[in-house]
């Protein structure tokens, strides 16, 4: 006689007798369901030092990924962060990140593996497969299935897993709230830097000046410096304007040709910005809105900005309006005119923000 018909020739047992333990319960349930357990056995003996050797690795484990949690939430809150020049410590805020964040989630892993394969008992069943509906004994024993296996995560009779599992758990979960918060925790607009470049007016003593556009070594740029349809690269003149400090504000300067000039002023009155201009000039941010990719190839003939990064390209006389490839907005215009002394100037900072969107951009 098969194992298969052992298993339905056996009297069925009465899963409601209280004096059935727990796992004979589970054992008849698995039994209705064609399942036979046929080798089960704990890995160590209740008790034994071996248990708690194993207890107390776990619960090590759970305890570092707590408390590695709780570090990466006193960086993410307190560390300095913004970018300096010649920053020291704020260097190292997004790689304390990481390797908190690591450390919490790998002490997790480990301990729940420590945990699943050395502390609870080994099992092996074979089911076959079968169709049936489910009876108020099928239900009785799921229940009491589920009870055994969490008697068999020994939580009761190992409170120190418990404890040390629930102390890691709640800061990891902490962790993975702390980015959805941070904005209630510290303000991440302070002193509105997503909003200005090196562009704003400066303030020199009380009184506003209008910021130069000048070239790489610091040299300001007159009209006559640029050809029809000649470009260049321009920063704020501002100190460390040619710095990553700045990296935002970088600028491309176009003489537009006399025809392009004019269709591109009748654009941009179109859209509201009268004045924009000055004379056949035009300026727009060189940091593309896709990606944050430098869009830096000018194609004079047809007046389009290309971005060799995802190949976006942008109509120069029409608001620089995208018009092939990912990019969705058109880049910023900057306002400028000429000073008293003939160098370009920016007649005010950028209008919007510049490069690709962000979460709280209107």
């Amino acid at each position: 006689m098969t194992e298969h018909t052992t298993q339905q020739s056996r009297a069925p047992v009465d899963v409601t007798d209280r004096r059935l333990s727990r796992f004979e319960v589970v054992r008849e349930g698995a039994r209705r369901d064609d399942i036979e357990i046929v080798h089960y056995e704990p890995q160590v003996l209740a008790g034994s030092k071996a248990e708690r050797r194993l207890v107390r690795t776990t619960a090590l484990l759970f305890l570092i990924a707590g408390l590695a949690s709780i570090a990466f939430l006193a960086v993410f809150i307190w560390w300095p962060w913004r970018y300096q020049l010649l920053g020291e410590i704020e260097e190292y805020y997004t790689p304390l990140l990481g390797t908190t964040m690591g450390t919490a989630l790998l002490g997790i892993g480990f301990g729940i593996l420590v945990w699943g394969k050395k502390l609870l008992p080994k099992e092996v069943s074979i089911q076959d497969r079968h169709e049936g509906a489910v009876s108020p004994d099928d239900r009785l024993i799921a229940g009491q299935t589920m009870l055994h296996m969490a008697d068999e995560l020994g939580v009761r009779r190992r409170p120190l897993l418990g404890v040390s599992l629930l102390a890691s758990l709640v800061p990891v979960g902490a962790v993975a709230v702390a980015p959805l918060v941070g904005g209630l925790i510290s303000n991440p607009h302070k002193d509105n830097q997503l909003f200005r470049t090196g562009f704003a007016l400066a303030d020199d003593q009380g009184a506003a000046t209008r910021v130069r556009l000048v070239r790489e070594d610091g040299r300001p740029v007159r009209p006559a410096d640029l050809l029809p349809g000649g470009q260049v690269t321009v920063f704020p003149g501002i100190p460390h304007g040619v710095s990553n400090q700045h990296a935002d504000s970088v600028t491309l300067l176009i003489h537009l040709r006399a025809q392009d000039a004019l269709r591109a002023r009748e654009n941009n009155e179109e859209a509201g910005k009268q004045d924009w201009m000055w004379g056949n000039y035009i300026a727009y941010s060189k940091i593309c809105t896709h990606a944050g990719c430098p869009a830096s190839l000018y194609e004079q003939q047809t007046n389009r900005l290309l971005c060799p990064c995802h190949q976006s390209q942008f109509l120069i006389t029409d608001n620089a309006k995208p018009i092939f490839g990912p990019a969705s907005r058109s880049l910023p215009q900057l306002p400028i005119e000429v000073d008293d002394e003939g160098f370009f100037v920016a007649s005010s900072d950028y209008q919007e923000p510049i490069g690709p969107d962000f979460w709280e951009r209107p």
